[in-house]
């Protein structure tokens, strides 16, 4: 569990992501929060099931990487969007995340926080090097989450934009700032 002033960031286990996956809200009362209407599109659900919840439930793999962190708004007592990892760092020490927010917390900051402090700790992860993310062209707010946390555009196909950021250069970045 990682956290900033607003937000709790928790990597969900197996049992938890069946939870999360039946969206009865018995995930929100193991965790004492208020309900929450999430909408978990079929993308999503077809991910959970097909390889997020094998991948976590393979003792060999860490799952920190593989599952996916619910994003908890402390002030609100809710689950208000969630972010994951596709997967743990490959050989250049790449990772790359996804995220959503649920709709009725848009436009309120949450992710931007959230991607910044999950940011922060894959930058305290020795096997990281940088991090990637693709949106959609039409997304604006999802890419301004990203260039607010100093992901530049790397590239483009068809209608996805790919984004990246090197760990070590934001580090530097951030001590000549100072």
């Amino acid at each position: 569990m990682i956290e900033t002033d607003r937000l709790i960031l928790k990597p969900l286990l197996h049992d938890q992501l069946l939870k999360y996956i039946r969206d009865d809200h018995s995930l929100e009362k193991e965790f004492g929060l208020l309900p929450t209407k999430k909408n978990i599109s079929k993308s999503l659900h077809d991910a959970l099931q097909q390889t997020i919840l094998p991948n976590v439930f393979d003792k060999d793999k860490d799952y920190l990487y593989h599952t996916l962190w619910v994003i908890i708004s402390k002030p609100d007592q809710k689950m208000v969007g969630d972010i994951c990892f596709v997967g743990e760092p490959d050989a250049d020490g790449e990772i790359e995340i996804g995220y959503g927010t649920y709709e009725e917390f848009r436009g309120k900051g949450f992710m931007t926080e959230a991607v910044g402090r999950i940011i922060e700790w894959a930058r305290e992860q020795p096997k990281v090097k940088s991090i990637y993310a693709a949106t959609e062209k039409g997304n604006v707010a999802s890419y301004s989450i990203l260039e607010k946390n100093h992901f530049v555009n790397i590239g483009e196909v068809d209608d996805m934009l790919s984004w990246g950021i090197e760990l070590k250069r934001l580090l530097n970045d951030n001590l000549e700032e100072t």
